[in-house]
């Protein structure tokens, strides 16, 4: 059986911070997102095309309500992810696009924030200043971050006096005593956030690696004239990353589905051909820097390919096990429990009771597949003929199958020569 602990191949890369934006209450009505390269620094990086990939791609993983308690996520977004639409991947009602401070004020900009608004995201400009070159977007900002380190008390009262409204809320950035907290609100700030609230919270996450050969052949799939639905099906479920994401973007407020996900082609379908294309160009593009292949990956591939090759044979069963298979490590790769696992996930009824059974107990209807799966993984040779005879499997059968997906499971994770 496959150990719970993390692979010493599934590197922790990504660190997310979060640190709290509050009202005058001291309420917390958001948090700032910030990005940390290495899991033992404690600098945290506000900027850059890479903190900004990293922050949407841990989001579209752990889910936006996970990491920041349904309240909203400050995601800073840089230049290109900006111009290029990545942060659309996040639901609207719940994401704060904050445009920094070396971002261009040029035509694709404006564009750019054009079409934010009128997906209703909301965009805040962060670390305003007197004359700031931005002012071109402020039109579109609903909310404006002052550093009050850098601008003075008179500056941001004249900038709060122009520019705060009812519509456009004014943020105090590096507030560190409750003397600064008081002289902030006295300016006419409505908003705060620093070091005398609370410093960054580490939430430390894990990537799912992928194979790079199998997004490049995403992305040849994705632009042919007509797009084959079976083929990109197939390319998904070589990787338990895409596969993963694509359930959790499912679930998103902003497609407003309600039907559980019964399986990958389901998924697809549900999603059409227009919005599929927009979403597997983009989670591609965000997560093609990984290459390699964790042991608890392949794991969850083979299990998802026996499972799946085995529900022919069964009778009655309506569930797409290739899911079952897929989630039943998921829990130990991204490191977060397997109730956080499911939540975010429109999925069939009987697979997340299954996946949910070792917390609650109890049968359910998927039992007894998932403990043959598990036991053919332990080589526990005992349970595998008793679960099959279950299941009306023969021993040969259930172990050439399981040797199947052992061959499949590595031949779509091995490197492919470019």
């Amino acid at each position: 059986m496959a150990s719970a602990q993390p692979s010493p191949a599934l590197e922790a890369v990504t660190c997310l911070a979060r640190q709290p934006i509050l009202a005058e209450d001291e309420k917390v009505v958001g948090y700032e997102l910030l990005f940390r390269e290495h899991a033992d620094d404690n600098r945290f990086t506000s900027d850059g095309e890479d903190a900004t990939r990293h922050a949407i791609d841990n989001l579209n993983v752990l889910g936006i309500d996970m990491v920041c308690d349904g309240r909203l996520a400050f995601v800073n977004c840089a230049h290109r992810m900006l111009i290029e639409g990545y942060v659309t991947l996040l639901p609207p009602e719940q994401t704060v696009v904050e445009i920094q401070d070396d971002v261009p004020t040029d035509e694709e900009t404006l564009e750019a924030c054009q079409r934010l608004k009128k997906g209703n995201y909301t965009i805040a400009l962060d670390n305003f200043v007197p004359w700031d070159p931005r002012e071109a977007l402020l039109p579109y900002a609903d909310i404006i971050k002052i550093d009050i380190r850098k601008v003075s008390f008179d500056q941001s009262v004249k900038l709060i006096e122009r520019y705060g409204s009812r519509q456009c809320r004014v943020v105090a950035l590096k507030v560190q005593s409750r003397e600064e907290f008081v002289e902030a609100k006295h300016a006419g700030f409505v908003l705060f956030q620093g070091y005398f609230f609370r410093r960054p919270e580490r939430m430390r996450t894990r990537q799912i690696p992928g194979n790079q050969s199998t997004y490049l052949r995403l992305l040849q799939a994705i632009s042919k004239t007509e797009l084959d639905f079976r083929e990109i099906e197939n390319l998904i479920k070589h990787e338990a990353s895409l596969c993963y994401r694509l359930l959790r973007y499912l679930n998103s407020p902003l497609l407003g589905l309600s039907s559980p996900v019964s399986s990958v082609g389901h998924a697809l379908n549900l999603l059409g051909e227009r919005e599929l294309v927009r979403w597997l160009r983009m989670a591609t593009t965000l997560i093609m820097g990984q290459n390699k292949c964790s042991d608890l990956v392949l794991s969850s591939l083979v299990r998802a390919r026996f499972c799946e090759m085995i529900a022919p044979k069964l009778e009655n069963c309506k569930s797409d096990l290739f899911l079952m298979g897929m989630l039943s490590l998921m829990d130990a790769i991204i490191e977060v429990p397997m109730g956080v696992v499911v939540e975010g996930i429109a999925l069939d009824p009987e697979i997340k009771a299954e996946l949910l059974r070792t917390k609650a107990g109890g049968e359910t209807p998927l039992s007894a597949v998932y403990a043959l799966m598990l036991a053919r993984e332990a080589g526990d040779w005992e349970k595998v003929t008793a679960e099959g005879k279950r299941l009306n499997l023969s021993l040969p059968f259930v172990n050439r199958t399981y040797n199947d997906a052992m061959t499949w499971a590595r031949q779509v994770t091995a490197p492919r020569p470019q």
